[in-house]
């Protein structure tokens, strides 16, 4: 009865590089039997061109390949004698702001949050800065996002001129680093002007079963119209990332 020829499967070291660094990855299979060795990319062999082009494959000493790619990144390398070699690309980048905070103006006694989002690879850190110096106070705090790259600077309660100042996020990776820049500004109660918004009305803590519907009510006034954010646990309830379970309506949550 013939033998079934080999089916070994080895898998090189995952290897990061910068573009247009050259990146060589050797590997060695089991020294009997002698097998052919090939690599493949989302299901086709990887043929080697000539010397000078992006892709070469090399015989060693020992019964093995080396497989090189330039320019390159992010590469997963999957050696394979039967089956498929994994390539995954994954091109590093700066940080870049997805949500920029915005300059606000509050009162006296009350809260305000600033809401701060980066992308990039690797995932950014977020910060904030007030007077070049990270936030530091009992008042202050700095909320992060469960996922990371955000963060939401809260301010309760508010004092003036204490808390008035320009505040600085900063997003952070090993590729670069990016700022931005929001302002605060304090009001007295007594001192609103006309038109300045308000909320009439405010959420009630509610007890639910657990698969039924829960509506929460929040009613604001001003001229012109305000526009109502909602919260939950300091970071900003986003409706459409919720899968259809929160909706956003006229005049609640």
């Amino acid at each position: 009865m013939p033998h079934a020829g080999p089916s070994t499967r080895i898998y090189p070291t995952i290897k990061r590089t910068k573009h247009p660094q050259r990146v060589s990855t050797p590997v060695k299979k089991s020294p009997t039997p002698t097998g052919i060795i090939t690599f493949k990319a989302d299901g086709s062999t990887m043929s080697p061109p000539r010397p000078r082009g992006d892709f070469a494959q090399s015989k060693r000493l020992f019964p093995g390949y080396g497989l090189s790619f330039s320019p390159s990144c992010g590469l997963l390398l999957g050696l394979l004698l039967t089956s498929t070699l994994s390539q995954v690309c994954e091109a590093l980048a700066p940080p870049k702001f997805t949500k920029i905070p915005g300059d606000q103006i509050g009162v006296s006694g009350g809260v305000a949050s600033f809401v701060c989002q980066a992308s990039g690879d690797p995932k950014p850190m977020v910060n904030w800065n007030k007077k070049g110096k990270k936030v530091n106070s009992q008042r202050i705090e700095t909320v992060e996002f469960d996922e990371g790259a955000g963060a939401v600077l809260r301010i309760q309660p508010l004092r003036a001129p204490r808390d008035e100042n320009v505040y600085e996020c900063v997003a952070r990776n090993s590729e670069g680093e990016e700022a931005v820049t929001a302002k605060l500004a304090i009001l007295r109660e007594d001192l609103l002007p006309f038109g300045f918004p308000t909320i009439d009305m405010g959420p009630q803590l509610k007890v639910v079963e657990r698969t039924r519907t829960a509506t929460m009510l929040c009613a604001a006034s001003g001229l012109p119209d305000p526009e109502i954010s909602w919260f939950k646990d300091f970071l900003p309830v986003e409706p459409g990332s919720s899968n259809g379970r929160i909706k956003q309506l006229r005049s609640g949550l």
